[in-house]
């Protein structure tokens, strides 16, 4: 049996978080749907799996909350990678720690991913900014683009500190798994003095959704039991080592360091 995972985020006020979070969970309960919804007083961010009608009812029962019209992204698998259905409400829907960005009311605009292609098409002078763990980048990102080797998204502010200042003055588009992390990153990037910041609209899953491997090298880190999918939106064979929590792709599960449910090449000399 083949299952429907979503995913997909708004950043909109909200402040009747209680009564939504019993609304969402109970629908969801009702649907058999497994995941995670984060509720913050700046949006929503999505994470569901369960078989295609269910899935279709969620979506016909979201404007009945009141919430606004939120884009998914999906995705299917032989499995449901959750466990469990969680609705959660947190201080940020994605965590950086700069409460003084307001994304409703600051961003930057969006790129089409038709149009980064096209751009990257025409060798356009631009800077790819990956807002993504280093973790995630070692999977597979663009051609050619900038990381910043943080170890998660609240690095990602004094890491920024550290690109050259002639940045400033370039056209930076910065991009992320689904899009909701470079809704903080390119308004940040903005406050920090960078004139020329666009964000990836859906991020690499709607990139490579439309394009597959063009310009993108490797897998996409996603966050549940699947750990990657490829340029066709396919579960890879990558799997999470028990020790570092780290993906280990195909490759590196070969390595003598690598030893199922213990280590990985990652983390095999601090055992």
């Amino acid at each position: 049996m083949s299952y429907t995972n979503i995913s997909g985020y708004k950043f909109t006020k909200l402040t009747n978080l209680e009564s939504l979070q019993q609304n969402l969970k109970q629908n969801c309960v009702a649907l058999d749907l497994k995941g995670t919804i984060l509720l913050g007083s700046e949006g929503i961010n999505v994470f569901l799996c369960g078989k295609i009608d269910a899935i279709e009812s969620f979506y016909q029962f979201i404007p009945t909350t009141g919430l606004p019209e939120i884009e998914f992204k999906e995705s299917s698998s032989q499995v449901i990678p959750f466990k469990h259905m969680h609705v959660k409400i947190k201080s940020e829907i994605v965590t950086m720690g700069v409460p003084q960005i307001n994304v409703v009311e600051q961003t930057a605009p969006y790129l089409e991913p038709a149009l980064l292609k096209q751009w990257l098409d025409e060798n356009k002078d631009i800077i790819l900014l990956d807002t993504r763990n280093e973790y995630e980048v070692g999977l597979g990102t663009f051609k050619n683009a900038i990381e910043l080797h943080i170890q998660n998204f609240r690095s990602f502010p004094k890491a920024v500190q550290t690109l050259p200042e002639e940045f400033k003055d370039k056209t930076i588009v910065t991009f992320c798994t689904g899009g909701i992390r470079c809704e903080k990153a390119a308004p940040y990037l903005i406050t920090q003095g960078f004139k020329d910041v666009y964000q990836l609209q859906g991020g690499i899953l709607k990139y490579i959704e439309k394009f597959q491997n063009t310009h993108f090298q490797g897998e996409c880190f996603v966050f549940d039991k699947r750990i990657a999918v490829d340029t066709e939106l396919k579960e890879t064979h990558t799997v999470q080592c028990h020790g570092c929590r780290h993906p280990v792709s195909e490759h590196d599960q070969q390595s003598e360091y690598y030893i199922e449910g213990q280590s990985c090449p990652k983390c095999f000399e601090g055992i």
